[in-house]
């Protein structure tokens, strides 16, 4: 053998022992693998398959392996360290959406080879190396993580990149985009939104002209909009949206021939809307709303056949909108809102037969409607309120199959409401308040059985209120006021089991009220200002809402319930013997004996009268002696106070359970007292009656008992036959429900998270720290009561229901605790409260601090809740953005969204799955925005003097 062949031969052995070595350490690292992830999806790499046979592995021909794919498995646990030792060959590693532990894993910088690296939404934590060794890579994915410390500006190194993309790490330090980003000239997508970028924008970013995508959005970008950013002539997309940039939009923009989407929305942007953009070829999105820009409207848009989607919304835009405009292209949404435009509405914007949304409001648009507006078959929402239009609204407008939202208040609008109204299917919230509309209310208004807000006030309606109206069983606001209605009031309304607020005040409603009204109690009604007689039903005076019927000078109260605080005249004895009297008149033709019949039976009715009266003139104070008492804290105040300041005058609301006075005391405190609803018999006092009062005193006891921060402090239990008591501490700031949806005042995020906080805290120790743990059952935001500094009190504890069960002995184990929209799914298929359950309506009331929204609203859709609304907008970035509450400060939007995850894990619909309370005050400390002491907690000083205008931020908002 000559030497050659020996040479040759121990060549080929070397290679094929190295070769032998490189796919052991191969399998060896899938073996590493299996061991430190976790993941149904990872049983699908079988040990005796090849390698490059397994999901989501590629191989290139030599056998190595250069193609690692395990995005979405679901997979938890540490990357395995040192990937690249194992497999040197390494060029794609697609990591993204697992639950990857322990930081970003360093062992990646020696992958020399390779070319992507995404990780994005993979829970990464901690600082990012020096990516400087990855020379080869070109797409780099580190969005939606938890990344902290510096930024890493050695990506300026990686001149082979193409794609970069940090959107939604908000823990950064802040950082400025540095001059040298220019090196990356093979750059197309840059996406750095909300990633702490402050500063100005670099004028080195004009030579980046490689760009199709540039995102720098939701950071605090400030000076003025680069005119550089004019040489990006390949540039598609430019999102500049949420930072603090000023002065006006460089004309420079028009050579941007390519651009297609241009949003540069809530800024500080000021001037014209240069003709250069107005005129882009190929523009489909432009979004400048919330900012100061001024002149007419962009004239030249009117020609674009490209536009899809325009809002100029809280501007300072004058003049007439083009009579073309719509004309040549096909819009999607249209929102012109909260300007200065006047002249007649341009009539072709459903011209393209796609246009959802019809947004005009709050301008100073005069004329009629178009008549094309009521053939546009796609409008969802039409909303044309606060301007000078006048005439008559098309009939086929509420012919339309997809409309939701129709408002035309504040308005000239005259004629009748059309009967066309019935048609109006997927109708959710009507408002045509506030303009001239005359004649009846049409009978067939029932049909549009999904209305849930109809507002027809301050019109001149007349005739009577239809009954068919209680056919509307989802309203939850009838607002009729202002009107000169003249029948009697229909029975039909107390079928209105969602009615949240009834306001038939102002009108000529005649006849007496109907006891069933009662029903909707306690929720607000205005029955003012109107021509209606006969004694109020007892229900509503128990109710303490006599205000509600004032200015009806033929009401009346019973003489026995009469009193100075009562500006209604003692019913007559006409009134209140009517049905005796006629009793008394037919019997009275009778037979003699009949006749002593009566006189037994008046002689023992006025028996029973006259104690009943004696009973009811009494003062409350004097009847103090028969009360139970029972103290839970050292009190300061004598206890006869509370029952002589119990008037109507100092009632501050009403509850689940009871109307809550707020009492002054002579020693200058002040506390609230409930006094319980009370549905039984006074003369009937059941064993079952006997066994829920002593239930009830129970549950009150535990609360009592209570010492926590955030629990309110019961002070002291009153309860006898006919009545019970409860004295709290007096929350100045009422509820959360009224803080949040009231409308007078807006909280800012610090504040929100100081109440979520408080509450997880409270609810902590329930569920944790007592023995047995006490189950809440009825978390909800009118259930949050807040104290001069907004610091939260859970308060309600399950005795809203042991007073729905009084009503019999079967109701006591069916009846269900909560509120609807709060309610756990398993609880309301199975009544069986449990700890999961507090944690799910926890998170609901996450989610209403998060988005400002009720948890019901018509815009979820027919049956549908917050926490479905919320799931079906998380699954992309804009829809997470899109549900944050655009009232609360830009700044913090990176804290909501921590925040927000932690409220979709509480609502799992598996409650295995939901976090304990314990778990939830740990997250929630983890995201306070003021941990690093950055934000500024006076916002509740200045909501307190401040009136502040809530004002929608996007063209979905409205």
């Amino acid at each position: 053998m000559t030497i050659q062949k020996v040479i040759t031969l121990v060549f080929f052995l070397t290679l094929s022992s190295f070769c032998q070595g490189t796919i052991n350490d191969q399998s060896q690292f899938f073996v590493l693998m299996k061991k430190s992830l976790t993941g149904n999806s990872l049983a699908n790499w079988d040990s005796e398959k090849p390698l490059c046979q397994y999901k989501g592995v590629g191989c290139d021909n030599q056998g190595n392996i250069t193609k690692i794919d395990v995005s979405g498995w679901s997979l938890s646990g540490q990357f395995p360290n040192d990937v690249c030792t194992y497999l040197p060959r390494l060029q794609i590693l697609h990591l993204s959406h697992n639950n990857i532990k322990g930081g970003f894993p360093k062992s990646i910088t020696n992958c020399s080879f390779l070319e992507e690296l995404h990780m994005s939404a993979t829970s990464l934590t901690g600082q990012i190396p020096d990516l400087s060794p990855l020379q080869s890579l070109k797409l780099l994915d580190l969005s939606n993580n938890q990344l902290t410390g510096d930024f890493p500006l050695s990506i300026t190194n990686l001149t082979s990149l193409v794609l970069l993309n940090m959107n939604e790490n908000r823990h950064f330090n802040p950082w400025q985009l540095p001059q040298d980003i220019s090196r990356l000239t093979k750059l197309k997508w840059m996406i750095l939104t909300a990633c702490k970028l402050h500063g100005p924008i670099p004028v080195s970013i004009g030579n980046m002209t490689s760009l199709i995508d540039l995102e720098l959005s939701g950071n605090r970008l400030v000076g003025k909009i680069p005119r550089e950013l004019g040489k990006l002539k390949n540039l598609r997309l430019l999102e500049l949206y949420y930072n603090q940039l000023e002065g006006q939009i460089p004309e420079e923009l028009g050579n941007l021939t390519e651009l297609i989407d241009l949003d540069m929305s809530v800024n500080n942007l000021t001037g014209k809307v240069p003709e250069s953009v107005s005129r882009l070829p190929k523009l489909e999105v432009l979004q400048l709303y919330h900012n100061s820009l001024s002149g007419e409207f962009p004239a030249a848009l009117a020609n674009s056949t490209t536009l899809n989607i325009l809002s100029l919304y809280d501007n300072l835009f004058t003049g007439e909108v083009p009579q073309n405009f719509g004309l040549s292209s096909t819009l999607l949404a249209l929102d012109l809102s909260e300007n200065q435009f006047s002249g007649k509405l341009p009539p072709f914007l459903c011209n393209g037969g796609k246009l959802n949304f019809i947004l005009l409001l709050q301008n100073m648009f005069s004329g009629e409607l178009p008549e094309g507006y009521a053939k546009c078959e796609s409008v969802v929402r039409f909303r044309v309120n606060y301007n000078q239009l006048e005439g008559r609204i098309p009939e086929e407008l509420f012919t339309l199959p997809h409309v939701s939202i129709v408002d035309v208040s504040y308005n000239h609008f005259s004629g009748p409401i059309p009967k066309t109204i019935g048609s109006a299917k997927n109708l959710s919230e009507l408002f045509m308040q506030s303009n001239s509309f005359s004649g009846l209310l049409p009978l067939e208004i029932s049909g549009a059985i999904n209305l849930v807000k109809l507002d027809l006030s301050n019109n001149l309606l007349y005739g009577p209120i239809p009954s068919a109206i209680g056919d509307l069983k989802s309203l939850n606001l009838l607002l009729l006021q202002g009107n000169k209605f003249n029948s009697s009031i229909p029975e039909s309304l107390s079928s209105l089991k969602s009615l949240n607020y009834l306001d038939l005040s102002s009108n000529l409603l005649m006849g007496s009220i109907p006891e069933s009204l009662g029903e909707l109690l306690p929720n607000s009604m205005n029955l003012s200002n109107n021509l209606l007689s006969g004694p109020i039903p007892l229900l509503f005076i128990k109710g303490g809402v006599l205000e509600s019927f004032s200015g009806n000078p033929g009401l009346c109260v019973p003489a026995s319930l009469n009193s100075s605080d009562m500006n209604f005249q003692t019913c007559s004895h006409s009134y209140t013997h009517k049905k005796t009297n006629n009793i008394v008149w037919i019997i009275g033709a009778s037979v003699g004996i009949v006749i002593v019949g009566v006189i037994l039976f008046l002689k023992r009715w006025f028996d029973n009268k006259k104690t009943e009266t004696e009973h009811d003139d009494h003062s409350m104070s004097s009847s103090f002696f028969s009360y139970d008492v029972k103290s839970f804290h050292r009190l300061s105040f004598d206890q006869r106070e509370i029952f002589e300041a119990m008037v109507e005058k100092n009632i501050v609301g009403y509850g689940g359970s009871g109307a809550v006075y707020k009492i002054e005391l002579s020693n200058g405190g002040v506390v609230a007292a409930k006094k319980l609803w009370s549905h039984k018999h006074k003369h009937s006092v059941s064993d079952d009656q006997l066994v829920l009062d002593k239930e009830l005193k129970t549950e009150v006891e535990t609360l009592g008992n209570i010492r926590h921060k955030n629990i309110v402090k019961l002070y002291c239990y009153f309860s006898s036959l006919d009545c019970s008591l409860l004295v709290y501490e007096y929350m100045p700031n009422g509820n959360l429900w009224h803080a949040l949806h009231g409308g007078k005042f807006v909280l800012d995020w610090p504040i929100r998270h100081q109440i979520a906080l408080g509450v997880a805290q409270g609810l902590a120790y329930l569920h944790h720290d007592l023995m047995p743990p006490i189950i809440h059952r009825d978390i909800k935001s009118t259930n949050i009561l807040l104290d001069i500094d907004y610091q939260p009190k859970v308060a309600d504890f399950g005795i809203a229901k042991v007073l729905q069960a009084r009503g019999g002995k079967d109701s006591s184990t069916t009846v269900i605790a909560g509120t609807y929209g709060y309610l756990a799914p398993e609880y309301a298929y199975s009544s069986k409260a449990t700890t999961k359950c507090d944690v799910y309506s926890f998170g609901v009331v996450l989610m209403e601090l998060i988005t400002g929204k009720k948890p019901v609203e018509s815009e979820f859709g027919e049956n549908k809740n917050i926490v479905y609304w919320v799931s079906t907008k998380v699954e992309t970035k804009e829809g997470a953005f899109e549900v944050l509450d655009k009232k609360v400060s830009d700044s913090f939007k990176e804290d909501m969204i921590k925040v927000l995850r932690i409220a979709i894990r509480c609502t799992y619909s598996t409650p295995a799955l939901r976090p304990t309370m314990n778990e939830v005050v740990q997250l929630l400390i983890e995201a306070d925005p003021c941990k690093f002491n950055c934000c500024n907690m006076s916002n509740k000083k200045k909501i307190e003097t401040e009136e502040v205008i809530n004002k929608p931020k996007s063209i979905y908002d409205l």
